[in-house]
């Protein structure tokens, strides 16, 4: 029986002061600086508005993490309208409270996630918890107009939030937000770090990024079932995010007969990797347009990539030529290529990028790629060289056990290498309809294991994933079988 701690003399006495929100307000400007938290948890998880809007233009610390505060307690609209609401009175004023010191709302869930816990302790400052950001172009810009005896502009106040757009209307607390945005301009911006796109129409999206900060976004994922030509009504948003570093676009299609205007949308997507120079990590997922355009598409990158995923596309063995070759690629840690059909092609231009890569890769999927026992072997001393590679992954692709085994010896001398996940070996079928028989599975896997031990590699991590034939779920093999409901007893 769980018996729930009794409230501490402080929470009752912020509770106390609350049960008259009036008082609770006049009192602000007097109250000690460490008992602010406490008492706007208590007015937050009370739902008490008017003494929030008060205290958040009275807010004595450089930022305020209401996101954290928001993680641990339901949040409803009335009280999250409030803290904007405060905000929104202090941006209004040209005299700003004495005390005020608040440069960032913070509403990022997972960010200062300790300040609402540890304010108590005593044995950290709550003031050191949230120090201020450096200065920034506009508060320096402030100072030397105060000198020169001008009327300084107020510096913005900084809303940080991660945003994921999706369906056809916007979340009514977001909409709060973009409201009081595009009513305070100059003064109130929206940096997002994160933003994730799924489907919601251009115009609804277009909207919103006009009050966004694009400078301010290092990670965006593009979600969507785009044209190709809807997609190039985004492009020109891209191209303003100048410190994006991560960027992922998925599901966007072109019609079955090329147009000079489509071209003209792949040339626009290439030359907007002009204006990323911190790209790290692109991710490009189900594009129907790639094939035979992997150049046009990647020859503006202008930096080293550390991730480079193309996956459940259509690629030409040009297509994998440019890719051995493009300067980009040579310091990958991370190359993907999972659900790219490689059967017809031939692997060199593979083994080539491998080898360009072997001094930095980490890690490797050719998860259903459709590599026969053939090209595989061929791709093994390749394997052998890549001396900091961690985790391979070649589920779903029709290998045999002697390759198996051939692979085993080849990455002996990976001493990083720490994470296998293979498809279960063609010999483990019972017969041409894709049947696993998991007894035959079971003995390969063993054997496996037994070639591991006596190489002095028994901690390594091999496990056999392939696909339930009745649902498509996976099963995976350690020392003992994983196995899908399909396989279950009733």
């Amino acid at each position: 029986m769980n018996v729930q701690a009794p409230p501490r003399l402080l929470e009752l006495g912020a509770q106390c002061l609350l049960h008259n929100e009036a008082l609770a307000i006049m009192a602000l400007e007097e109250l000690p600086i460490e008992l602010f938290p406490p008492l706007f948890m208590e007015a937050f998880a009370g739902r008490h508005t008017e003494a929030l809007k008060a205290m958040v233009q009275a807010w004595p610390f450089p930022c305020l993490p209401l996101g954290a505060l928001m993680q641990d307690h339901q949040p409803h609209l009335d009280t999250f309208q409030a803290a904007l609401d405060g905000l929104d009175v202090l941006l209004a004023q040209e005299v700003r409270p004495r005390r005020w010191k608040l440069q960032v709302l913070d509403l990022r869930r997972k960010t200062h996630q300790d300040f609402w816990t540890l304010w108590s302790g005593m044995k950290v400052s709550v003031c050191s918890l949230l120090e201020p950001e450096p200065a920034q172009p506009m508060q320096k810009r402030c100072r030397v107009e105060a000198q020169a005896g001008l009327k300084p502009e107020q510096a913005p106040v900084e809303v940080l939030v991660d945003l994921c757009i999706k369906e056809d209307t916007l979340d009514e607390t977001l909409s709060y937000l973009l409201k009081k945005a595009k009513k305070r301009g100059k003064l109130l911006h929206i940096r997002c770090q994160k933003l994730r796109i799924f489907t919601m129409p251009m115009k609804s999206i277009r909207k919103i990024l006009k009050v966004v900060q694009l400078d301010s976004i290092q990670d965006l994922e593009v979600n969507c079932i785009w044209k190709l030509a809807t997609l190039s009504r985004f492009l020109p948003h891209l191209g303003r995010m100048g410190n994006l570093r991560r960027l992922l676009l998925s599901r966007i299609h072109i019609l079955p007969h090329t147009t000079p205007d489509q071209e003209n949308c792949v040339n626009q997507l290439s030359a907007q990797f002009l204006n990323l120079p911190h790209l790290q990590e692109l991710y490009l997922d189900s594009i129907s347009f790639l094939e035979g355009r992997l150049h046009q598409v990647l020859r503006c990158l202008n930096t080293p990539l550390e991730t480079l995923s193309i996956t459940n596309c259509l690629i030409s063995e040009s297509d994998l030529t440019y890719l051995s070759q493009c300067p980009s690629v040579s310091l990958l840690k991370d190359l993907g290529l999972s659900g790219v059909n490689l059967t017809s092609l031939n692997l060199e231009s593979l083994q080539v990028l491998i080898e360009r890569t072997s001094a930095t890769l980490q890690e490797l999927d050719l998860d259903e790629c459709g590599i026969m026992d053939s090209q595989f072997s061929a791709l093994l001393p390749s394997l052998s060289g890549c001396s900091q590679l961690t985790t391979f992954s070649f589920c779903g692709n029709p290998i045999s056990m002697a390759v198996l085994e051939s692979l085993l010896h080849h990455t002996m001398g990976l001493s990083k290498l720490s994470h296998v996940l293979y498809p279960a070996p063609l010999e483990s079928y019972e017969d041409v309809h894709g049947t696993l028989h998991l007894g035959l599975l079971a003995q390969l896997h063993a054997r496996l294991k037994q070639l591991l031990c006596k190489s002095g590699r028994s901690s390594m991590f091999w496990v056999s994933a392939s696909p339930c034939p009745h649902c498509g779920d996976q099963i995976l093999y350690d020392t003992e079988p994983i196995l899908c409901p399909c396989y279950l007893p009733d």
